[in-house]
């Protein structure tokens, strides 16, 4: 089956986590902390739903900067965990992101954006970095208290879209994210943002590549 409907994970894929160093430096002397951080967050998002913690992604945010200011005897002002958190809405997108979603339009097919934040924050951040007419769709799983790479996760964007599983494809610089898609039947995209290894024991994506103009060239040969 042709996957004409492409699902895009927004921070990291589509936006540019780097334009938050300077406020982690801000906060922490060191802008490494912004990875060790989002890491944390991750691995908490995973936590809530395997143990059915009911919560949303900015609250674990927010808890994830504390418990990391504690572990390194900081103090975080409300202020500055704000400006930090606030950082997240005005993310830049990467510089491939609107070429490469303007040529999948064109080439008919349906751009949506797809994440674990709020529906209000993916608005927000789509808004802010220019590409409003670039997506044709925004989803957010909030509304199902789980995240991805929960199955339900997915399964809820494709009963939002009104089409079966196996007519998506989920693009991400995430292995665990495509490794989920793939879990449920979706057919995924790896864009390789970073040098890391692409998790051996994770499904493979049958598109990888490290730019988004190259990853939306094989989409459109493959599914055209």
């Amino acid at each position: 089956m042709k996957q004409k409907t492409i699902l895009f994970d927004i921070n990291e894929t589509v936006l540019n986590l780097t334009a938050l160093k300077p406020k982690f430096v801000t906060a922490f002397g060191d802008d490494s902390v912004m990875a060790t951080w989002f890491s944390m967050l991750l691995h908490s998002s995973t936590v809530c739903v395997v143990t059915d913690v009911k919560t949303d992604f900015a609250s674990l945010a927010r808890v994830m900067l504390d418990s990391i200011a504690t572990r390194k005897g900081i103090t975080l002002s409300a202020q500055v965990r704000d400006e930090i958190l606030m950082g997240f809405a005005n993310l830049p997108a990467h510089e491939d992101i609107q070429p490469a979603l303007r040529q999948l339009q064109d080439a008919g097919f349906r751009t949506v954006a797809f994440s674990n934040s709020s529906r209000d924050l993916i608005a927000m951040q789509i808004n802010n970095a220019g590409l409003s007419e670039c997506f044709d769709e925004v989803i957010s799983v909030e509304s199902t208290g789980r995240f991805k790479p929960d199955p339900q996760a997915y399964q809820f964007a494709a009963e939002q879209l009104d089409q079966p599983l196996s007519s998506l494809r989920l693009v991400a610089t995430h292995d665990w994210d495509t490794h989920g898609a793939l879990s449920v039947g979706m057919k995924a995209a790896y864009i390789a943002r970073t040098p890391a290894i692409y998790h051996p024991l994770y499904r493979q994506a049958d598109i990888v590549a490290a730019t988004m103009g190259d990853i939306v060239k094989q989409i459109i040969e493959r599914e055209s």
